[in-house]
């Protein structure tokens, strides 16, 4: 029997991710907040050193990148890109070259993400931020030409694998999420995860609608702005919709997208940010970053507290991972007194 997944067939995929990542109660944070009970999809969980959702898109891009013959895969993000880390340790762990185009000029001894994309020997290309926002396709096109030139057979994947390819990953974990809640026997009224290039937020949102889980999907932005999410979005529902023959009219899907949280910039976040990554640290050991996971449980904690999230109820954070981010931000962190009086101690 073919695999299908939300009742359509399923596209080539390679079984990466450790499947089904765990629902999981934030009991101690709701009692504490007084408002809905607050249950978080652990797909930080889904691999321990690829972890996050980029593997979700990634088995579909990857098997995709397989059956086209690549041998090489070339993508693309910020020095701290958790879809870059991922590509090039999954890279690895298949056999696969990998080069990686990466925004920013690294500094000193590589941190974070960076420095796992040296460690597995992935061949990095850092290029000023102008440079690299003005000219990235071209960049693109013409590292694959030189591999191709070279006798290679690179496959281009997108920013955060998020094309028509990679909405699968969502819909996938969209059907996932929906058998949790009925084990768990809630029906949220809101799912919420961070959006940064638009791919998780779109397959959440067809994936649940095929599911049949009558929810709100929600992202908050931690760059652009809600009317560029909602055009991407839509755009790789559309993409999606036309590659794989898709009956769903996705134009009808609602993108719900919260822009208020971004602060001062990609990757940069404030006090506010830090403050709520301290409390889920000390609250329930759950660790979150400053560039994505860190930035939407804020912004989802501070509209439950607004009103617009359910005050009663069921609400689900996707926490998409990004722990290696954490330690790349840890003079910011300390800046912004994260450890407070009670992480710091006495040195005997």
């Amino acid at each position: 029997m073919n695999a299908t997944i939300c009742g359509l067939p399923s596209p080539p995929r390679l079984r990466l991710a450790r499947l089904p990542t765990p629902l999981e109660p934030l009991d101690g944070l709701s009692r504490r907040l007084g408002g809905p009970r607050i249950w978080v999809k652990r797909d930080d969980l889904s691999e321990c050193a690829a972890s996050g959702n980029k593997i979700r898109k990634l088995e579909f891009t990857i098997a995709q990148a397989l059956a086209e013959g690549a041998d090489t895969l070339l993508t693309c993000g910020g020095l701290q890109s958790n879809h870059c880390r991922a590509t090039a340790l999954l890279g690895a762990r298949l056999g696969l070259g990998v080069e990686l185009v990466l925004r920013g000029e690294p500094h000193g001894v590589p941190d974070g993400n960076l420095f796992l994309d040296r460690l597995t020997g992935a061949v990095v290309h850092a290029y000023p931020a102008r440079r690299y926002q003005q000219a990235l396709d071209e960049l693109l096109a013409a590292h694959a030409a030189r591999l191709r030139a070279a006798g290679r057979r690179p496959f281009v994947i997108p920013t955060g694998a998020s094309d028509a390819i990679g909405v699968w990953g969502y819909v996938a974990g969209a059907a996932e999420l929906a058998e949790d809640c009925a084990r768990a026997g809630i029906g949220p009224a809101q799912v919420v995860c961070a959006t940064g290039s638009g791919g998780t937020q779109a397959g959440l949102t067809a994936g649940l609608a095929l599911a049949g889980l009558a929810t709100e999907v929600w992202g908050i932005a931690v760059c652009d702005d809600a009317a560029w999410f909602e055009r991407k979005v839509h755009a790789d529902l559309g993409a999606w919709r036309a590659r794989y023959g898709i009956a769903l009219d996705v134009d009808r899907l609602a993108v719900r997208v919260l822009d208020a949280y971004i602060g001062a910039g990609y990757a940069q976040a404030d006090a506010a940010v830090f403050d709520t990554i301290g409390l889920l640290a000390r609250e329930e050991g759950l660790l979150l970053d400053p560039v994505y996971t860190g930035k939407a449980f804020h912004g989802m904690l501070e509209e439950i507290r607004a009103g617009r999230f359910a005050r009663t109820g069921d609400v689900v954070f996707v926490h998409t991972g990004g722990l290696f981010g954490l330690f790349a931000q840890r003079a910011e962190a300390l800046a912004a007194g994260v450890l407070g009086a009670a992480g710091a101690g006495d040195v005997h």
